[in-house]
Parts: C-alpha cells; structure tokens; sequence
C-alpha cells in the first residue's frame, strides 16, 4: 500500500519536475535569442540554461541538507540533550519501517516549527525549534515528528529540494535577463540590429522574451506551492496513520499557528518545508495560489473529522467531506480495508505549561544547544554560565556560597580520542585528573559535569536513566539520582 503512495507520488514529481525544467529551457533559448543576435543565439542560451540547472541540482543534491540545515541556523543535538525527543523519533522510524534514523536538530528560536531534509531515506534529518520542543507535550510533539518522518517516508524531501533548485534557477536567470536589459544599454543594440534588418522579428522576440521572464518566475511557484500544499495533506494522513491519534497533530498545528512572531532564520525559498507557514498569518483559513501551505484550519478540520479510524480511507473521506467532495489520495489509497482504530491520549491534554515556564523552558533549551554550563546551588538558585566563561570558581549570586567551574579542556579531549587514552589523564598544568565513573546528580534540571576527558555532558530534565556515555571518550558515567 505505502510504496503505491510513494510511486504515486513520485510521478507526479516528476511531472512538476520535467514541467519546470522545460519552463527554463524555453526561457533559456528565449533570451538567448534575444541576447546574442546571431541564428545560433537561441542554443547558446539552452546550454547557458542547462549548466546553470545541472550547477544549482548538483549543489542541491550533494549539499542541499547541509546549505538548508546551516540557513536555518540548526544545530546537530545529541539523546542527552533531549532524550523524550529522540525517543519520539526512535519510535516514528520503527512505526514507518525506516532503515535509518534522521539527524535530529534544534533550531535556536522560540517560534515553534519543524521541517525534514535529506536526499534520500538514508540520508536525512529532522530539524525542530526550542520553542515547538517547549510547548507541546508528548503526542503533540510526535503528531508532528510523524509528519516530518512522513515527508521522509514518502520521498518528498529529495523531490522538493530539485523543484526549490529549479524554482532559483528560472528566478535567477530571470533576474540577470531584466537586469541586464534595461541596466546594460542592450535595448540600443538591438534598436540598432533592427535598422539593419530583421527588426520587426527582432522586437517580437524581445517583447515575447520578456513577457516570458516576468512570467515564468510566477509559473515556476504556482508549480512548487501546488506541488508542496499537496505534500502536506498526504504528511498529515501518513502520521495520523503512524501515531494512531488524529488529535495529538491537529492540536500542534493549532499551538504552531498561534504565535504573533516569524522565524527569524527562514525565508522565502525556505518556507515550503516546515510544518506551518513560519511566518506570520492573518487568518486560519487564508490561502492563496502562492500560499506554501494549505490553510491550518482546513488541515486541523480534516483531522478531526477522522472519527474512530486513521487509515488512508477514513483521512479521505474527512478530507472530501471537508474539500466538497475533492480527493487529495490515490486510487489504490481508498482501497485501505486495514481497520485501524485510533488510540487514546497517552497524556493528559490539559497538562499545560504556564506561558513563563514555557518561555524559561525555551531559554534553558537554547543555552544547551550552545553549550552553556549549568550549575544548582545549594540555596535552590540556578546559575548559566555562556560557554566562553574561563573563571575556575563562581560565587552564588544570592547566598555568596563558592562553587567549582566545571571547565572543559577541549584540547584533551581532542588528544584522547586521537590516543584512545581511556585511563587517567593529564590536566593543563600536568596534574593527573581522576577518571570520572559516577556523578552525582543535584537537581531534575540542567546539569553540566566534567569528563575526565575534559569534555563537557550534560543533564537535561528529560535525563531519566542511570547512565549516560561521555560524547568524547565514550566512557560510560553512573548517574545517582
């Protein structure tokens, strides 16, 4: 059934993909023609085209994660960071019969949002905000890994990565053809070719050239965002179907949408591969043809017309009751006899967080992305030291108690994973340092200790287990709660 969908929609991108490609060709020959006033003008212009596509899709493919990873400032989290997170993403692998793992990123920002990238199943990642890790509880959250993990599952990432390529290279090729035209002094050459002949057939193509330029940019995107709305419906009836629990992804969507503030580190190009729109809307139920996603409240209607079943069948029968009678799945998809009924709430919905727990929370979560040191007086207060402190002792600021700075020696901890020296080893000042095999915990929130490896781990308040692996030497370290 699933890998019927998947080729089902890998024909229609490459439909969009092959559609695109001959819009570019077409622009390319039109401003070659335009451009290079010779009867051979129009070929130049398709090469110029074609390596300017095949540039763009080779950067795309072999590095397109990492540019888009790297734009929306995210960085590569390790389980103890956030342990309920990686287990949620565990758990959407195995129920989506993946062979790999994602990579698993946060991005340091409030709003709350996700996306999924990669350019194959092999080769992929899932990026989420602090602020989505902040605010949803635990089905919320995995309604939404269920959608990213879906768009994985489903081959989309690849297919919208090569369609955003081929998107920038019209609109790029677009904008240097205008540019140039009116900036260059091109409009008096061909003035002056027309007066030696030809000049009506020359002015046609010009104008057509144009028209073209300023066109086919605006039919590129009707293609993507048409090609990326439909995307999300079928994300959504595939996580549905992966978590059992239509309520857990509508009510993420309707906290996602709520916030009054952009992700700051997305853009335009970008947009289409979150979850929600990142930036701001005025309306649930808005969209337009260049709108990148489908309206929330559509989308969150849908998901609670389900009733008791999440298969594809029951995703689309609420999907044609709430469209008017439209279809978003593929045939063979509305032939889902498999009854699989939907599943209760694992936690409570009304475990809320008050808005200042959430902010706290989301703060505490950015400063252990970049690596901030995190001490527990013994007064209760809780002291954030930014990575780049080198003091070796710190007063409390509210008892005057002293406590020890426990300082990296990122040095070390180079040397040994180079020696694979797993014994004692030696501090800056030549002085053997006592292997680290058990820690002490102080509080349920952030903890930052020293390896004797002098690489920093660190507690988060989701850190339940008795044991925890150093991420430099890989010693394991008992941890007494």
């Amino acid at each position: 059934m699933m890998w019927e969908l998947i080729k089902e929609n890998q024909r229609k991108s490459w439909t969009i993909f092959i559609s695109m490609g001959l819009c570019l060709v077409l622009l390319g020959y039109l401003i070659g023609t335009v451009w290079f006033a010779h009867q051979d003008g129009g070929i130049a212009g398709v090469f110029l085209a074609l390596i300017v596509w095949m540039i763009m899709s080779l950067i795309s493919y072999f590095s397109g994660d990492s540019i888009l990873l790297a734009t929306s400032r995210a960085k590569e989290v390790t389980y103890d960071v956030h342990p309920q997170l990686f287990n949620i993403v565990e758990e959407m692998k195995i129920a989506s019969s993946l062979p790999v793992m994602p990579k698993i990123y946060i991005i340091d920002s409030p709003a709350p949002n996700a996306f999924a990238t990669g350019r194959s199943v092999e080769k992929s990642a899932i990026a989420v905000t602090a602020g989505l890790l902040s605010s949803l509880n635990r089905d919320e959250l995995q309604g939404v890994i269920a959608h990213e993990m879906s768009h994985i599952m489903n081959r989309d990432v690849l297919y919208m990565t090569f369609a955003g390529v081929l998107l920038g290279s019209i609109v790029l090729i677009s904008e240097i053809f205008l540019r140039g035209l009116f900036y260059s002094g091109s409009s008096r050459r061909y003035r002056s070719s027309s007066k030696e002949g030809g000049g009506q057939l020359q002015l046609i193509l010009m104008v057509v050239s144009v028209i073209f330029a300023i066109l086919a940019p605006i039919i590129a995107r009707l293609f993507y965002f048409s090609l990326s709305r439909k995307r999300e419906y079928l994300a959504d009836a595939s996580a549905v179907r992966l978590t059992r629990y239509p309520e857990g992804l509508a009510s993420a969507l309707e906290i996602i949408s709520r916030p009054a503030i952009n992700l700051e580190s997305a853009n335009k190009v970008t947009a289409s591969m979150y979850i929600v729109n990142p930036f701001k809307q005025k309306s649930l139920k808005a969209v337009s043809a260049f709108s990148t996603h489908p309206p929330i409240g559509e989308r969150i209607k849908i998901l609670r017309s389900m009733g008791q079943g999440v298969n594809y069948s029951h995703y689309a029968q609420a999907f044609s009751k709430i469209k008017g009678g439209s279809n978003i799945m593929p045939p063979s998809a509305l032939n889902d006899e498999e009854n699989i009924a939907a599943r209760t709430a694992a936690v409570d919905p009304q475990q809320a967080k008050t808005k200042k727990r959430e902010m706290r929370d989301v703060g505490d979560l950015m400063r252990a992305v970049n690596q901030y040191i995190f001490l527990t007086c013994a007064c209760g207060l809780k002291i954030k030291l930014p990575p780049n402190f080198k003091k070796p002792n710190i007063a409390c600021p509210r008892c005057g108690r002293n406590h020890e700075v426990p300082l990296g020696d990122v040095n070390m901890a180079a040397a040994m994973l180079k020696t694979g020296v797993s014994d004692q080893v030696r501090n800056q000042e030549g002085q053997k340092r006592p292997q680290v095999t058990e820690y002490q915990r102080k509080n349920k929130g952030w903890e930052t200790f020293a390896c004797s490896c002098g690489k920093m781990v660190q507690l988060s308040p989701q850190f339940a287990g008795n044991q925890i692996q150093c991420p430099g030497c890989k010693t394991k370290i008992n941890i007494k709660n």
